[in-house]
């Protein structure tokens, strides 16, 4: 199994493997790009968005600058979703954003963890989790989503919280 099938399988992969590494760097080409666009060249920012993430629904809307490790690779939104300036994706596996989602200023959705084992660490290994988020969601501004979490429908995340535990729908 390769390095980069380890890692869309959930499994201890090297990041820093030759092959995965030589794929990230050309998507972040195009992240550069789409950061690089002036306000009014929104046509072209849609352009890119259709290029860079995994799936973008109608009526989608990202605010630079935005980060992302793969650019937005393994990013799925759905119809209507609204990203403030300075979302930080750490998209080395899936990350699903359902319907009607409003997403605040500095926002970080991390899916990329490392081992407890201080010898995996050391040789800088991670393995990955998806975050899914539901419809009719509202994410305050600097909110942290960590890996593995699900956020159900309608509910909010307040501002500066650090969610480590999914939320059930309808909380808030």
């Amino acid at each position: 199994m390769t390095q980069k099938e380890r890692m869309k399988a959930g499994l201890v992969y090297d990041p820093m493997d030759k092959e995965i590494m030589n794929d990230q760097t050309q998507r972040l080409e195009l992240m550069y790009e789409f950061n690089s666009n002036r306000p009014c060249e929104s046509e072209k920012r849609a352009e890119l968005l259709n290029k860079m993430l995994g799936e973008i629904g109608e009526g989608c809307y990202i605010e630079p600058p935005f980060r992302a490790n793969w650019a937005g690779k393994y990013l799925h939104l759905g119809n209507n979703v609204y990203v403030n300036f300075n979302l930080t994706i750490v998209d080395d596996t899936d990350i699903f954003i359902g319907d009607r989602v409003m997403i605040g200023p500095n926002v970080t959705i991390a899916t990329a963890n490392h081992p407890i084992s201080p010898e995996l660490r050391a040789r800088s290994l991670q393995y990955n989790r998806s975050v899914t988020i539901g419809t009719n969601v509202w994410i305050g501004a600097g909110a942290i989503i960590v890996p593995g979490i699900t956020i159900g429908d309608n509910s909010v995340i307040g501002a500066g919280s650090v969610v480590t535990k999914n939320i059930p729908a309808n909380a808030g």
